[in-house]
């Protein structure tokens, strides 16, 4: 069976009900990426922050 990959803000200590999921890590670190700059006017990602969005992703 094909893993799913999920994450949600809240899961990273932010005050928002973004969740997604996604079949690969790459789409997911895309939507991801899309939702930080969409919402949180983040035009990239910190390494600092990519690390906590990395270690929270969950699998299935």
């Amino acid at each position: 069976m094909a893993k799913k990959y999920s994450f949600a803000c809240k899961d990273i200590g932010m005050s928002c009900g973004f969740r997604t999921n996604a079949a690969s890590e790459n789409e997911l670190m895309g939507k991801i990426a899309e939702h930080a700059k969409a919402a949180h006017n983040m035009a990239s990602i910190d390494a600092a922050t990519m690390s906590k969005v990395k270690a929270a992703v969950k699998t299935e």
